[in-house]
């Protein structure tokens, strides 16, 4: 199989639709298959790949928005057509599309192309963060026409796939996230880092990772961050850290963290904490899960179907949050019970591993061909038959 896909966000920039496209890559490159990644260049003296285990990079112009303004904004142009028509795919996977998405879900149509759109980033709740509420309207009459150009939209928890159905995006189905359970490991809890931390060594570590930005709720921590019984720990980068610093002067913020770096921060925690209300899946607690810790995140999308409230961790509600914290900090972190939780988060992440969420997905494509195959849609009132290359996808490819 040949898949193109149109990522919104991608290497050299790390975040949730990066981290799952390139899963996606793994997979198809272990089971044979054969792809291209169409994505958003570099900024700022960021080095760019050509590509990644083989697989070709396309680049697209790259621009700055203030709502993400920390990533680039891929500019859509002719390379994405070109490239459709070029690598004559099989399938096209919209990775989170919105902008340069948007344009791969047009092209892709036109091309008869059967298209997998991956739902990842809730930009219509991300405005409605900034007291932007004309632009979230028309957000989700966008995201609506995207998907719906599509012949299956992936989400990847039942909230998220309950409010895209409610929004009229058509054919949703699920596919949540793998975590890699070998580099997130309970065993790689760290007891020098902990005690560069708090070396008083009496401390409970408690701590967040993700982007610093206000959609991520980090400024809910204030709560705990002046306890003299609590070490506070911020993993990541982005524009609110100057002033969360600023709020928060007895936290640790470490930077941005990759790698075994990043594993050993998760598991030397004793209680991850992610307040962010707009996360449709939020990997992050699945990692910190996979380390051993017990997490409490918001009672909204992803974490609802991630935290098994008194088993891995606890929910709170969105509105109540930063005054509720300190209680759940307390209740998880008692000596009690802790290691049960502990024990619970670990087992919470059993069978959830990457393999099988490509098999899954590949699944899906086959699906969307063959969806296309028996009920081509139309184009402009048009009814369409798919090309050759598309058609005969199951029964090996065309020359």
């Amino acid at each position: 199989m040949r898949v193109a896909i149109v990522a919104e966000s991608f290497l050299p920039n790390v975040n949730g639709v990066t981290n799952s496209v390139l899963r996606v890559l793994e997979h198809l490159k272990s089971e044979g298959h054969d792809a291209v990644v169409i994505a958003p260049g570099a900024r700022d003296h960021q080095e760019e790949i050509p590509d990644y285990l083989g697989f070709p990079i396309v680049r697209v112009p790259t621009v700055r928005v203030p709502l993400i303004d920390s990533l680039p904004i891929g500019v859509p142009n002719t390379a994405v057509y070109e490239t459709l028509v070029e690598y004559r795919p099989d399938v096209v996977h919209l990775a989170s599309p919105f902008v340069l998405g948007g344009s791969g879900s047009f092209a892709a149509r036109q091309l008869k192309i059967p298209t997998v759109a991956l739902y990842q980033t809730d930009v219509a709740g991300f405005a409605t963060k900034y007291h932007l509420g004309p632009l979230a309207t028309a957000a989700w009459e966008w995201t609506r026409t995207i998907h719906n150009q599509c012949q299956l939209t992936l989400a990847p928890s039942s909230e998220t796939i309950a409010d895209l159905e409610r929004h009229g995006i058509q054919n949703v189905h699920h596919w949540g996230r793998g975590v890699d359970t070998v580099r997130f490991d309970p065993t790689k809890r760290d007891r020098a880092l902990r005690k560069s931390w708090d070396p008083s060594g009496r401390k409970k570590i408690v701590g967040f990772v993700g982007r610093l930005a206000p959609e991520k709720g980090v400024h809910r921590l204030y709560s705990v961050a002046g306890r003299p019984d609590i070490q506070l720990v911020i993993v990541g980068d982005g524009p609110s850290r100057a002033e969360l610093q600023s709020r928060m002067p007895g936290a640790i913020f470490t930077g941005a963290l990759g790698g075994e770096e990043l594993a050993k921060a998760y598991a030397s925690l004793d209680l991850f904490v992610h307040a962010g209300e707009f996360e449709t899946f939020c990997q992050a607690i699945q990692e910190a899960q996979a380390s051993g810790v017990p997490t409490i995140g918001p009672r909204a999308g992803g974490p609802v179907d991630l935290i098994n409230e008194g088993i891995n961790g606890l929910l709170l509600d969105v509105d109540t949050f930063a005054e509720d914290l300190p209680a759940a900090v307390d209740w998880i972190l008692d000596d009690s019970r802790h290691a049960t939780l502990q024990a619970g988060a670990r087992e919470s992440v059993a069978g959830k591993s990457w393999h099988a969420l490509g098999v899954q997905i590949v699944g899906y494509y086959e699906q969307a061909i063959e969806a296309a195959r028996t009920a081509p849609r139309s184009i402009f009132g048009r009814r369409v038959e798919l090309p050759a290359w598309v058609s005969r996808a199951s029964h090996g490819r065309v020359a």
